[in-house]
């Protein structure tokens, strides 16, 4: 396909807390694209561990939990439903323990490589934005639009206590938490998150939702028309 009828790969990364997700769901209904929330996956299967009281740490089993597993991600104007072997998983996997599970499983470089696979194979039609910490460094190195969303730390914290609904007093809390998510996903061996080298900055610190959508649809329309 040419011009305003290409469907593209849109890889949109960043930090947590950052809005990845909400920038993606957006964007995705704006221009009837598909989102591939691949945190949703790597949730699901920290939930898988839980439910198997699988060790966090023993890279084997998880790959062996994967495998045996059915991940799937279904569009809805709301935001994906996530199925986890045939069961909606969309509400419990958004819960603190899983997200902390998220994290530690994510680490392992065999779990990453076969959710890399997976991923990849959702997306190789196009037509998808896929948001997470290395989709277009590692999932989508080809990917037409590249988009790095950053916020400073204070941000980033009022968000997660805004999307939780919990107070202010729990800022410490919070704040501790994505520290320690930062130093994981910039330090693990397998897939660090970095930008890539010709992804777009982009610093919604001091930006509306809107604001952030509207300068991310203009990055996709200028690429549409070359």
């Amino acid at each position: 396909m040419t011009g305003k009828n290409r469907k593209l790969v849109i890889a949109i990364d960043g930090p947590a807390g950052a809005g990845k997700s909400t920038i993606a769901a957006r964007l995705a209904r704006k221009l009837g694209y598909v989102n591939l929330e691949s945190g949703a996956m790597y949730r699901a299967l920290g939930l898988k561990a839980i439910q198997n009281d699988a060790s966090f740490d023993d890279e084997g089993e998880l790959l062996k939990l994967a495998r045996s597993s059915r991940i799937s991600l279904e569009p809805r104007v709301d935001g994906n439903r996530v199925l986890l072997d045939g069961a909606n998983v969309s509400e419990r996997i958004r819960e603190r323990d899983v997200t902390e599970a998220a994290s530690r499983v994510s680490v392992h470089p065999a779990v990453r490589a076969w959710m890399v696979d997976r991923q990849r194979e959702m997306g190789k039609q196009g037509g998808v934005i896929m948001e997470g910490r290395d989709i277009g460094t590692v999932v989508f190195p080809n990917a037409e639009v590249k988009i790095f969303l950053e916020a400073t730390p204070d941000v980033r914290v009022e968000r997660r206590l805004k999307q939780r609904g919990a107070d202010a007093g729990k800022a410490k809390t919070v704040a501790a938490e994505l520290q320690q998510r930062d130093q994981r996903d910039r330090t693990r061996a397998a897939s660090p998150l970095v930008p890539a080298p010709d992804a777009v900055i982009l610093d919604s610190t001091h930006l509306t939702i809107d604001q952030v959508v509207q300068r991310a649809e203009e990055l996709v329309r200028k690429k549409m028309g070359e």
